[in-house]
């Protein structure tokens, strides 16, 4: 099995101390400690998923810098413009790129460049033995292997092709609210399940997605569709 683990919120959270009390400081300021949890999280996800796999290899993805798609639409992430960043943030994210060789991109984001590299081996050795790590729904638009490593999840997700369809579709009505992507606001995932009941083909979901905009958005359907459709799909090529 090779793992492919999405480190950018391992990277977040470890900036994140554990208070005693609640006037204490929410982030740590000693590189050390930070370094110390990351390292921690990480061992127990590559520990936790071999006491079920063969582990053959493990591939670490972060930092990655610039994003096409705020070229796309201002509005993209605009919501994270006031939010403040934990101060080893930067930090951080060197150190995981030195000492556990990160893959990343530019002008992409971390996510675009692990569906890359899960694309590529997946047709090359097949799709049951590479797995995606993270805790981003975004990969379940992909037919594939994941491991959720959240305390409250820690599951494998094996989601089939037709699972993986709906996902999609699915969010392109239901939006990502992180990402200040929303385009039918007040439909969420009951509405879809309902809307695309009678959907199996990637046509099928086109056709019917398509009508939706249109309803809404009369003449601009089709820039609309275009907009949310780039804003969430996730790169393999």
């Amino acid at each position: 099995m090779i793992l492919l683990i999405d480190a950018d919120s391992l990277i977040f959270a470890s900036c994140y101390r554990k208070r005693e009390n609640p006037d204490d400081d929410i982030y740590y300021k000693d590189i050390v400690e930070a370094r110390h949890k990351f390292d921690e999280q990480y061992m127990k996800i590559v520990n936790d998923l071999e006491e079920k796999y063969t582990i053959d290899k493990v591939l670490t993805f972060s930092g990655s810098k610039g994003n096409f798609r705020k070229l796309i639409t201002s509005k993209y992430k605009a919501n994270r413009k006031k939010q403040v960043l934990p101060p080893l943030l930067d930090e951080m994210h060197q150190y995981v790129k030195t000492q556990y060789d990160s893959i990343y991109g530019y002008g992409i984001e971390t996510d675009d460049i692990v569906a890359r590299y899960w694309k590529q081996i997946s047709d090359e050795v097949g799709r049951n033995e590479v797995m995606i790590v993270s805790i981003d729904k975004d990969y379940k638009q992909f037919n594939c292997l994941m491991y959720n490593y959240h305390f409250k999840h820690q599951e494998v997700l094996d989601i089939s092709e037709e699972e993986a369809m709906f996902n999609f579709y699915s969010q392109m009505i239901e939006g990502d609210t992180a990402d200040n992507v929303n385009y039918f606001k007040g439909k969420g995932k009951r509405f879809a399940e309902k809307y695309f009941v009678d959907c199996s083909t990637k046509y099928q979901y086109t056709r019917k997605l398509y009508e939706l905009f249109k309803q809404k958005y009369k003449s601009k359907a089709r820039q609309k569709y275009t907009e949310c459709y780039h804003l969430l799909k996730l790169r393999t090529e």
